[in-house]
């Protein structure tokens, strides 16, 4: 049988979600838990990657296995046994076929920013003590929406087929002491959304204008583009998909 696990974890300790030669990751952490548990070796695939020291809020990937039984008693084991920067929300039994990659509608990413020091979120937020003006790096944002070629925010050399995102969100809120940027769409290139606030973030200081966002995204330059926010801002916090996936097998 197939089933999607729900899961979050606290990226700090490692080297992303997908497993690498001689780095820790995220998967390899859950394939082992499961795999020690379930008594057979056990293969999962992610929603998607993430990159070092990113987190996920919410998270899914897929594993093959015979019936399980209580899957909510599997939660408990699984959440006992794993580390405490890695949780586990809810396993659903799934059709047959079901990819957690690729039935994926949708997915929500979100950067944190603190405008004055603060070491209770150190590791959680990036910050930025320069002034920033919201609503022009808002009006940037919008210039993102719809499908387009980002390969300009693209990490370099990167190996795939197409660049083309549909953005379907992009938009500052300030949100107590944190201004959080929240982003949609049906899929993200690698690095692309920490180079997105890299370069919102000149927008917000001035350095460069809202509407230079368009010849930035028919250069398809990364070197045009602003520099990477740190990794730790960074949260996957949903992915969407279809309803009828996650109706349970009978």
């Amino acid at each position: 049988m197939r089933y999607f696990i729900q899961f979050s974890y606290f990226g700090k300790a490692y080297h992303g979600w997908q497993n690498q030669p001689n780095a820790l990751s995220v998967q390899e952490v859950l394939e082992n838990a499961l795999s020690t548990l379930l008594r057979q070796r056990i293969g999962v695939v992610g929603a998607g990657r993430t990159d070092t020291g990113v987190h996920a809020k919410e998270m899914f990937a897929h594993f093959d296995c015979g019936e399980l039984g209580d899957a909510t008693a599997l939660v408990h084991r699984l959440n006992a046994f794993l580390p405490a920067d890695i949780a586990i929300g809810k396993i659903h039994a799934v059709r047959p076929g079901a990819h957690a990659r690729f039935d994926a509608l949708e997915r929500t990413y979100q950067y944190w920013v603190v405008r004055e020091k603060n070491p209770f979120l150190i590791d959680h937020a990036h910050c930025v003590q320069h002034p920033l003006d919201r609503e022009s790096m808002n009006l940037a944002a919008s210039f993102m929406l719809g499908k387009r070629n980002f390969q300009c925010f693209s990490k370099s050399h990167s190996d795939v087929r197409t660049f083309d995102c549909d953005l379907r969100h992009a938009r500052w809120e300030v949100e107590g002491e944190l201004w959080v940027f929240t982003i949609k769409g049906d899929r993200f290139l690698r690095n692309m959304v920490r180079a997105i606030v890299g370069t919102l973030l000149e927008v917000g200081q001035g350095k460069r204008q809202p509407d230079g966002i368009h010849s930035l995204l028919e250069s398809g330059d990364r070197g045009l583009a602003g520099a990477s926010v740190p990794a730790k801002g960074l949260y996957l916090t949903g992915v969407t998909y279809p309803k009828e996936l996650f109706d349970e097998q009978k």
